[in-house]
């Protein structure tokens, strides 16, 4: 993978301190522990404000945790290209007819160390029911799946259990899903 703010000491420590203090300054606290693990897909939930990524950003960073997340190819183009990539941008080509459960997987392949921080219902607008790329993902790449939430009615972020796929999609999503059926998203219309 590629160097990103997190591998940046003095920035990451100061990030660290702005996050705390701004977390404790709008009343959000941490709950849970990033899990010190090679490698695993972790799930973000719910998903349904742009307020989503500045939030995660900062609990990660507060948590010192590592992450990385997927992005469009057409974010990292131009001079915004080097800082998406910074801040743990993966790029995936969606433009064409080609799998983006693989590519993630080749990725995971490559890597000695990754933590890939996708959002289950892919995007912020209500879906009926979660993408399971990122079960797909973990599958293929044979890691394991971290439970992180911001519940936005507690003000709390975090890492909840992890989770080992089985390879029953039916039988896991509905125990991945149980996890977050008490947790509030930002616009829980959304959700």
């Amino acid at each position: 993978m590629h160097y990103t703010i997190f591998d940046t000491p003095v920035i990451r420590t100061l990030f660290a301190w702005i996050s705390i203090a701004c977390l404790r300054l709008a009343g959000w606290r941490l709950e849970g522990k990033f899990y010190d693990l090679p490698k695993y897909v972790m799930i973000a939930a719910p998903h349904t404000s742009n307020w989503d990524f500045p939030v995660t950003l900062g609990i990660c960073f507060a948590a010192r945790a590592k992450i990385y997340w997927m992005g469009k190819s057409s974010l990292f183009k131009g001079p915004l290209g080097p800082v998406m990539r910074w801040l743990g941008g993966v790029p995936v080509d969606r433009s064409k007819s080609n799998n983006l459960v693989q590519q993630m997987v080749d990725v995971f392949n490559r890597s000695e160390q990754l933590v890939l921080t996708i959002p289950p219902e892919g995007t912020r607008a209500k879906v009926r029911q979660w993408k399971s790329g990122f079960y797909h993902i973990a599958v293929g790449a044979q890691v394991p799946i971290v439970l992180a939430f911001l519940d936005f009615r507690r003000k709390v972020g975090g890492f909840g259990p992890v989770f080992h796929p089985t390879g029953n999609v039916e039988q896991d999503m509905a125990a991945i899903q149980a996890f977050y059926k008490d947790i509030v998203g930002k616009n829980p219309d959304a959700q």
